[in-house]
């Protein structure tokens, strides 16, 4: 397999034969070819399967035609209208892509935003570390809004740099991002099915490691530990899942290890200790504050309320 790594801007636009940067931080381009022509995602025409890794964030909108788009044994969930956010050094797998006649792409090295509130911002988007599992799929209301704003950092960064253009690029930035975290937003609410599924596996990947008592061994799952089970990342695992349900995939753990817990409380000779060992945890006071935050009342004082009743 072809490997192609850019490990800056510069780089990227020589390889592809982009005019070069105007900030070797920041660049956008727009790919507009004839009508009804196409293009591949690799350096050549071949369609030979190519992982492809950036040292910077990369913000494509293109239309998807055919091909696979992979991270890892993941396939990458893609159809037209599509928006692909990637952070520095995810790697993605492309076998026989073909895009539209039509492509913009920004590029932007962490270093652009230093000094800047986008710094820590970004960090909060969870879109950029979905692990390139999920992909925005835009309406055609979205698409029109996106490529507005995509032209409007474009206008900018061609036009004369003075000390307001990398203020102004950043505002048009951030203005893409919460565009692009609103509709992640709708797109995990849409899809609704798609969540449900993922939460009855999340669900069943539960029973079963109580089932074969894999906790005696491993203590309680860890987020990391369900995400690769369910073949997502935790981002992506945590926001469909809120989603679907309104809690995070941390209460949702806490939820069952507490219904679990009611059952082993009440049963004859057991202990508190004992049930809190029995779940995985480590440390029984910390079974006790998850458990009293769920239900209101200490496990003794459960136990107690269920005798008086």
């Amino acid at each position: 397999m072809k490997k192609i790594v850019y490990n800056t801007i510069s780089e990227k636009c020589e390889q592809k034969g982009f005019p070069p940067p105007e900030n070797p931080l920041f660049n956008v381009v727009r790919i507009k070819m004839k009508k009804d022509e196409v293009g591949t995602c690799v350096d050549d025409d071949s369609f030979e399967p190519a992982s492809v890794t950036h040292g910077f964030y990369v913000i494509s909108l293109k239309n998807i035609i055919s091909g696979e788009v992979l991270y890892g044994q993941t396939k990458y969930d893609c159809s037209t209208g599509t928006l692909l956010c990637t952070a520095p050094n995810q790697t993605m797998v492309y076998k026989g892509i073909t895009f539209s006649s039509e492509v913009y792409q920004i590029a932007f090295h962490k270093d652009f935003l230093n000094g800047h509130e986008m710094f820590d911002k970004i960090k909060k988007y969870s879109f950029f570390n979905y692990n390139v599992n999920e992909a925005l799929h835009l309406s055609p209301k979205e698409e029109k809004l996106i490529k507005t704003v995509f032209k409007n950092i474009k206008a900018e960064y061609n036009n004369n740099q003075d000390e307001f253009s990398k203020e102004i690029i950043l505002t048009h930035l951030e203005a893409l991002l919460k565009y692009t975290d609103r509709f992640y937003k709708r797109q995990f609410l849409n899809r609704k099915e798609i969540n449900q599924t993922l939460f009855t596996q999340f669900k069943h990947i539960l029973d079963n490691y109580y089932r074969t008592s894999q906790v005696k061994e491993n203590g309680i799952p860890t987020v990391h530990w369900l995400a690769n089970q369910l073949g997502v990342s935790y981002r992506y695992m945590n926001d469909t899942i809120k989603a679907e349900t309104g809690k995070t995939v941390v209460d949702q753990i806490h939820t069952y290890l507490v219904e679990e817990a009611k059952n082993l409380l009440l049963a004859p000779d057991s202990s508190i200790s004992e049930t809190a060992y029995q779940l995985g945890f480590e440390y029984p006071q910390y079974f006790t504050r998850v458990f009293k935050k769920s239900v209101g009342m200490s496990p003794k004082q459960y136990i107690e309320n269920a005798l008086l009743n």
